[in-house]
């Protein structure tokens, strides 16, 4: 047994992680292995001790338990009170949870009266079929801002290719434009301002035809009240915008698509001299008329309802300004504004002629130009330049009755619309030639055969 002071001596200069090392390499001395040993009894002891103490207070608690029972045995407290369901913390008024509705195989508290529950699709033992006839209906979206106009412009684009307004009203009636309906007069009209006389003449259609269908008028004159709005923004691509939408408020009235009162509500309270400008065009040509009647021709007449002798005029009027002024924009608008792509042979033939019957190289020069511009924007196809020269080919013989040199100039004619690439090489090698000179030795009498 060593001192005591030699233990805590040892205590004090090993510590456990020491005495472990040393242990580990096997370097102890007999007085660090006693100490080792004698720590380790002594947590043995307080291991043992704690457990004793443990054990104690579990059986107290149960003696206090079983007593506080046994106290009363024939009290109903006593035999109840281990199953009683009330609040053993002394909180609450003792009455039992969910007043008596909860709890397992409990159908709910007492005169409870359930209401009858519909029936839930999404319920695992709903059945469809026991449920009687279901009726499927189909929503469609409501068109925002954003999708109206993508969605209405081909519509718009495709009706002025065919002209058909049931497919317009059928195409609408499948979408849900809701309360951006009268948007789609003001495309429509905003559309055929930028384009033709006869696109603005299906539009004024179309409204008429889908007045009291699909649009209201109450529809229509939100639209032109927007359209009159905008004008001052219309106007930067449309300079005769103003009078345009006076013309379309003008025919609208007349095909009571729009309520008389239109005008009157505008009379003092517009600001703009673009909308008064509009405005008083659409009055003027009402007042224009004895009786309110369809104003047909506000558009003027389309280019396939004009007859063939005032087309004809047209043309002669086009090409002698052409001669005079050198203007190929001007002449190309005025074309483009006949709006006969299936005539424009008649052009043709009648530059073609014209330059014939002239006198010097200039007209030939000016018409080779001309044909060369609308071939090259395509204002005239290779079908209808064929068809022009061979009608002037077929007519030579006649036209050289007033013009003796025709097929001599018809021959350089051709050869410079060539050179160009105006008319294709078949076509200048069928255009006809005069046949030469024969003399009086030949037996013809000095006569001039083709």
């Amino acid at each position: 047994i060593k001192p005591a002071g030699q233990e805590a001596f040892l205590c004090g200069s090993y510590g456990s992680d020491d005495l472990n090392e040393l242990e580990v390499n096997g370097n102890w001395t007999p007085q660090e292995k006693a100490l080792h040993e004698a720590r380790l009894k002594a947590k043995a002891k307080r291991r043992l001790r704690k457990s004793s103490s443990r054990d104690s207070n579990r059986e107290s608690i149960s003696d206090s338990v079983s007593g506080e029972l046994s106290t009363d045995p024939h009290s109903p407290k006593s035999k109840n009170a281990v199953n009683d369901r009330k609040s053993r913390t002394g909180k609450g008024r003792g009455l039992p949870k969910k007043g008596g509705a909860g709890g397992k195989g409990v159908w709910g508290a007492a005169g409870m009266v359930y209401e009858v529950e519909e029936p839930d699709a999404k319920d695992p033992n709903y059945d469809e079929s026991s449920q009687g006839d279901t009726i499927y209906a189909t929503v469609v979206p409501e068109l925002d801002e954003r999708e109206l106009e993508k969605t209405i412009n081909p519509i718009v684009q495709e009706y002025f290719e065919h002209g058909d307004t049931k497919e317009v009203e059928m195409l609408l009636r499948e979408l849900n434009l809701g309360h951006h309906k009268y948007e789609f007069s003001s495309l429509a009209v905003s559309l055929s301002l930028e384009g033709k006389a006869s696109h603005r003449e299906l539009t004024s259609r179309l409204l008429s035809d889908l007045s009291g269908k699909v649009l209201s008028e109450k529809d229509m004159s939100r639209a032109f009240d927007k359209m009159l709005k905008e004008l001052p923004d219309l106007i930067l691509d449309t300079p005769e915008a103003p009078q345009m939408l006076g013309q379309f408020i003008a025919r609208a009235i007349a095909d009571h698509a729009l309520p008389m009162s239109f005008l009157d509500c505008y009379k003092g309270k517009v600001d703009c001299d673009h909308a008064r400008a509009a405005l008083d065009r659409a009055s003027v040509l009402l007042s224009m008329k004895t009786k309110i009647m369809r104003l047909d021709n506000v558009w003027g007449v389309g280019g396939g309802q004009r007859p063939v002798k005032h087309l004809i005029k047209e043309m002669n009027l086009l090409l002698k300004e052409y001669l005079v002024s050198g203007e190929l924009s001007e002449a190309e608008h005025c074309l483009r504004d006949l709006e006969v792509p299936h005539f424009h042979h008649e052009l043709v033939y009648e530059a073609v002629v014209m330059a014939l019957e002239s006198t010097g190289d200039t007209a030939l020069q000016m018409m080779v130009k001309l044909l060369k511009a609308f071939w090259q924007t395509g204002l005239i196809t290779l079908d209808q330049m064929n068809r022009g020269f061979q009608r002037v080919y077929d007519e030579l013989a006649e036209i050289s009755l007033d013009v003796p040199h025709a097929h001599s100039i018809m021959e350089t004619f051709v050869d410079l619309c060539y050179q160009d690439s105006v008319i294709t090489k078949q076509l200048r090698d069928s255009c006809p030639t005069r046949g030469r000179k024969r003399f009086v030795s030949e037996g013809d009498g000095g006569l001039v055969k083709s």
